[in-house]
């Protein structure tokens, strides 16, 4: 006695079957299939983001550390079993390889980054359009501005944008990058992501909310009439009403139930330069002061002052790899102009993440070279290649000797902690990284090293590599990216081996660390949001221990020390449960203008005194502009009362488990069913040796296949993987006869309530799929069983039975109530259908109750700019009665005249506009109305006869 084909056909509808947008169990089989543990609040996010089918996409504004890419991971999967493949993810370039590992890791979504490289070779290969992609299309904010047309050409499914707070002065005709993007993306459903919605002005919110949905407020005077003045008079009810149906936010302090914080600790290892490294420190300064540099192209001197300035803090190699390169490209140049070898992709091979960074640093100038400048280059190739051989002659770096030092504190005090001796240690040059490796080999370290860079070339890592792919070959583990693989390999490695990991920035992104606890920050970058990267590589969900971090400090350097101050005061980046704040990483957006104006310091100051000057200016500039009245508003606009979140939470927290558990049991059990012959299961854990494939499909590995997050070994048993979705379309493809089914109860484990009245007795039972497609498309299983004396069973009864194993035979007379199970069906159609009428009539009285007020918002508008002339032909009249020169008094009136013209052609097209949006209103009323008309189908599954032992 076991499941039978009946059984099995049930359990893949259910698991396939559409849901609606506002349920819960519409996302069961995404979260099903990811491989993150379950977080309440996230699961709230995602369902938030559908909420309602009118819905033209969400703002979900959680504060920082709460996993908002989870949440759109989640989003992402969804669409994806729904099988909508354009969708397209916009982010800061730094953050573009993170969200393709996530996606990949954590959700087994394909993805590709399309940037000037890839982009390029698409077009080579022929691609007319290479936005137009079977995987996730993740690409910068700076390459969708620079490509809209192509990105305006595809039908997007959903676009995602990360760090979204960059577009919230859409509005502002100077944000040329988001005013393009709001264009291109025009009627596309857009999830934005951002930690901070709300910054300085409420005009921010108009601009993030209209990047959404254009009918949420009227015109940008409108807003500004009703909301944008912080005052008494601001109906703050009305603000919050309309935005709760798009902007989410949950804060850290409301999730302590669920997730645990632990405290970043900071160590500063300051240290003084040796006198050779300070004289090539003021060389390079100087050299880099010059108004006129051959070797720096005049499009790219920002860019590549501050890569030099990074690089010279960072060793003497580092600076002399940098500098030879730029000798040999002015060389090079002098032989043949036309011959030109950018500078920059000299300098990415050691400054990794110049490629992330370049585009959001053109200084948009041009580069030319005259008679005059060939002596100039010269002499330039001359003092370049004096500090070169001064750099090359320095065999130690001061820097370098301290961080034996600084580790010795740090293990002390993470072992202290409870933490095992495990360093991260974050350079900004793989020269440096070089060193590092050298330095730390000739100490007690030898041989517990792993290097982490953008290429990871070394035969170390390269032998890593195999002996990884060679332990996990035939697993899910492996995702045949190399480059993703040997990313996890290292990790692994560090975790199980090595003792110190030395890694570049390409180590900040998309790496989870959580079993280390110790963060060397030995090149300091000036981005903020970088080092935030950095240090939550470690300081994350999962850790365990507090954090160390420990900081390098040039004792002898001014303007180090005031940056460094920046950081760890202003940005609070070091220490603290959370880092930084939402608000200070809010307040410079993507950091790079932060960074400019750091080199601008280092650029133009010369004495402590200037130094000093233009830091406190820095510092007053960047002190937070949000007064009180201004915190007040976002709490009042964008935070709920912590009681209502948390009995949500914990609502969502038991509903989606029930979910997950009842979908995973129900995978399972089909999974033994469909593969009795073929596999080999555990009778004590959820997994199976799959020995030969039953499908003709060549995208089935055999194998080892386990159930549950975080498999180590063998491949991941989800919803999502190819074996299961054949297993699935089988048993729900399948035409099943009328049969007989004897379901055991005497021999089950459990105690099932429901059923108890039911043993002994029979009957007769369909269970039939109802579709019904109007704002979207949903599917219902209904179940109509009755007894052999013409009792109706509850719908749940009939769901119980299938919970237990049956054994089926032929039915020899067929199903003589089958009138009456007719019956009972329509009832309980008609049943489904008023519900989701309920639930349409709700979705299309919110979405009325919004074309109204946005109307009533434009005619308002229009009311105000005519009161406005009124007031000023009533003060000119007042003024003009002042007036005692007749010629004065004359053009006073001439004035008047023209107003009161004015206001009356404005009182005659008044009326004519307030029909206009009518007539606007009307037309988005009957696009709603037309979706509102359902398609009703339904088809019988199966019929059978039951009895219940």
């Amino acid at each position: 006695m076991d499941l039978t084909a009946y059984h099995a056909k049930y359990y893949a509808h259910e698991l396939t079957k559409r849901c609606s947008s506002d349920s819960l169990e519409k996302l069961t089989a995404s979260l099903a299939d990811a491989q993150v543990d379950l977080n309440p609040h996230q699961v709230d996010a995602a369902l938030f983001a559908f909420r309602s089918p009118l819905s033209r996409g969400a703002i979900l504004a959680d504060e920082v550390g709460l996993g908002k890419t989870i949440e759109a991971g989640i989003v992402l999967s969804q669409i994806w079993a729904e099988r909508k493949r354009k969708i397209l993810i916009i982010v800061p370039s730094s953050l573009r390889k993170q969200w393709n590992q996530e996606l990949l890791e954590k959700f087994f979504l394909p993805s590709a980054i399309l940037e000037s490289k890839s982009f390029n070779q698409e077009v080579k290969q022929g691609k007319r359009n290479p936005f137009e992609q079977a995987e996730i299309v993740i690409t910068s904010y700076q390459f969708a501005r620079n490509k809209a047309d192509l990105v305006r050409a595809v039908k997007w499914d959903l676009v995602v944008i990360d760090e979204a707070h960059r577009l919230r002065n859409v509005y502002k005709t100077s944000n040329k990058i988001a005013r393009a993007i709001k264009e291109m993306l025009a009627n596309v459903p857009k999830l934005l992501l951002t930690a901070t919605p709300l910054q300085n002005s409420l005009m921010e919110l108009y601009g993030l909310v209209s990047f959404i949905d254009e009918y949420i407020f009227g015109d940008i005077k409108s807003y500004k009439n009703q909301f944008a003045r912080l005052t008494n008079e601001i109906n703050f009810d009305d603000l919050k009403a309309r935005i709760a149906p798009i902007c989410k936010r949950t804060l850290r302090r409301q999730v302590l139930e669920y997730i645990k914080y632990t405290n970043r600790i900071p160590i500063t290892q300051e240290f003084v330069p040796t006198e050779e490294e300070a004289v090539l420190y003021d060389m390079v300064s100087e050299y880099l002061r010059r108004d006129n540099l051959q070797a720096l192209p005049a499009s790219q001197r920002s860019l590549m002052t501050l890569v030099l300035r990074k690089l010279l803090a960072s060793s003497t190699f580092a600076i002399a790899g940098a500098l030879d390169s730029i000798v040999n490209r002015l060389k090079a140049k002098l032989k043949n102009a036309d011959i030109q070898v950018p500078v920059v992709e000299e300098l990415a091979d050691d400054f990794e993440t110049l490629d992330e960074i370049k585009d959001e640093w053109e200084d948009d100038a041009e580069e030319s070279m005259t008679s005059e400048d060939r002596e100039a280059i010269q002499h330039e190739i001359t003092d370049l290649e004096a500090f070169r051989d001064l750099a090359v002659s320095i065999a130690e770096n001061a820097k370098g000797k301290s961080l034996i030092q600084a580790l010795k504190a740090g293990f002390a005090k993470a072992v202290a902690l409870g933490a095992s001796e495990k360093a991260i240690i974050f350079t900004e040059s793989r020269r440096t990284q070089n060193y590092l490796v050298r330095i730390l080999s000739e100490t007690e370290h030898r041989g517990k090293i792993v290097l982490f860079n953008g290429s990871n070339s070394d035969e170390q890592s390269k032998q890593i590599y195999h002996q990884w792919y060679e332990q996990h070959k035939g697993s899910d583990r492996v995702s045949g990216s190399r480059t993703a693989d040997m990313r996890s390999a290292l990790v692994d490695y560090f975790r199980e081996e090595a003792q110190i990991m030395i890694a570049t920035e390409a180590a900040a992104e998309g790496i989870n660390l959580q079993f280390c606890s110790l963060v060397v920050n030995y090149d300091l970058p000036w981005n903020p949001q970088r080092i935030e990267q950095r240090i939550g590589r470690c300081h994350r969900y999962g850790q365990k221990h507090d954090v160390v971090v420990v900081n390098f400090l040039n004792r002898n350097n001014a303007a180090d020390q005031r940056v460094f101050e920046l950081l760890a005061e202003k940005f609070a980046l070091f220490d603290g449960v959370f880092g930084a704040s939402d608000e200070v990483l809010g307040s410079i957006e993507s950091g790079v203008d932060f960074e400019k104006r750091i080199v601008r310091i280092y650029q133009e100051c010369r004495s402590s005194d200037e130094i000093q000057a233009s830091f406190n200016e820095l510092q007053r500039e960047l002190e937070t502009e949000i007064d009180e009245s201004m915190k007040l508003t976002r709490k009042k606009l964008l935070e709920n009362f912590d009681e209502e979140v948390h009995e949500k939470l914990r609502v969502n927290l038991k509903e989606s488990t029930e979910y997950l558990n009842k979908y995973e049991n129900w995978l399972w059990a089909l999974a033994k069913h469909a593969l009795q012959q073929d596999a080999d299961f555990h009778s004590r854990e959820t997994a199976f040796n799959l020995k030969s494939n039953p499908f003709k499909s060549n995208n089935i590995p055999l194998g080892q296949y386990r159930m549950g997050r975080h498999v180590e070994d063998g491949h991941v048993f989800r919803i999502g993987h190819p074996l299961a979705l054949h297993i699935m379309d089988d048993a729900a493809g399948r035409n099943l006869p009328e049969a007989e089914i004897a379901f055991d109860y005497t021999g089950h484990p459990l105690k099932i309530s429901i059923l108890e009245s039911l043993v002994g007795k029979s009957g007769y039972l369909s269970l039939a799929k109802l579709s019904v497609e109007s704002f979207e498309e949903e599917d219902h299983l209904i179940f109509s069983a009755v007894t052999d004396s013409g009792t109706v069973l509850e719908e749940e009864q009939a769901h119980r039975l299938f919970t237990l194993p049956g054994a089926c035979q032929e039915l020899v007379n067929g199903i003589p109530y089958s009138d009456q199970l007719t019956q009972i069906f329509n009832s309980r159609k008609e049943g489904v259908i008023a519900l989701i009428s309920s639930r349409n009539s709700a979705f299309f009285d919110d979405e009325m109750e919004k074309l109204e007020k946005w109307a009533e918002d434009l005619k308002s508008g229009l009311e105000f700019e005519l009161k406005e002339l009124d007031r000023e032909i009533k003060c000119l009249k007042t003024e003009s009665k002042k007036i005692l020169k007749l010629e004065d008094k004359l053009k006073a009136q001439k004035d008047i005249k023209e107003l009161e013209k004015k206001r009356g052609t404005q009182r005659r097209t008044l009326f004519d506009a307030q029909d206009e949006i009518d007539k606007r209103k009307e037309g988005l009323i009957e696009g709603v109305e037309a979706r509102l008309m359902q398609q009703i189908t339904s088809r019988q599954l199966f019929a059978i006869r039951w009895c219940l032992n």
